[in-house]
């Protein structure tokens, strides 16, 4: 199973919060990644290509899992921030 995702990180939950009202209300997901996150995938829109089972750190990848495609997540924290995930793509 692989998985393909973009996500906005950022260090504060009250602004993944914001961040994450202003895509639930039309915000536009790659542009929000390219001003906002501290992840070097900023400069793709957010985007992190294809991963499997491992490849990212545990709350990260079982949050995708639950996903559907298409989908945009809850606030995730891990040892790296805050993310705000979105799904889109997944291959057997």
């Amino acid at each position: 199973m692989e998985w393909r995702a973009s996500h906005i990180l950022v260090k504060e939950k009250a602004l993944a919060d914001q961040l994450r009202s202003r895509l639930k209300s039309g915000g536009n997901f790659g542009a929000l990644a390219q001003e906002f996150s501290t992840c070097p995938s900023k400069s793709k829109s957010g985007d992190l290509g294809w991963f499997g089972p491992g490849k990212m750190v545990k709350s990260f990848e079982d949050a995708v899992k639950r996903m559907s495609h298409g989908s945009m997540s809850p606030v995730v924290k891990t040892q790296f921030g805050y993310h705000i995930i979105k799904k889109t793509g997944q291959k057997d």
